[in-house]
């Protein structure tokens, strides 16, 4: 099963607080085929029936049934990287 690094977990459950109103929200992996290396990343308001749930603390990561193989033995990390605009007077 995925299991999630508390930098992931941290981030996962600030994206999803910041872009869903629902305490079901969570991120959502999916992919188009079964055991693809190829995923799509979204903040979603609840699961879909047959995803797997996979909770880090607070957080919250639905893996959609054709990438669950793949993310099986896999370990969730994640950062934040600041993006400064050189054209912001504030910066």
């Amino acid at each position: 099963m995925l299991t999630l690094t508390e930098n992931a977990s941290t981030i996962v459950k600030t994206l999803t607080e910041q872009t869903v109103d629902s305490p079901q929200g969570g991120l959502r992996i999916s992919s188009t085929e079964e055991n693809s290396q190829a995923f799509a990343v979204t903040v979603v308001p609840a699961p879909e029936a047959d995803d797997q749930i996979v909770i880090g603390g607070d957080a919250r990561v639905f893996i959609e049934e054709n990438a669950s193989p793949a993310l099986s033995d896999k370990v969730l990390d994640a950062q934040l990287d600041v993006f400064l605009d050189p054209h912001d007077p504030d910066v």
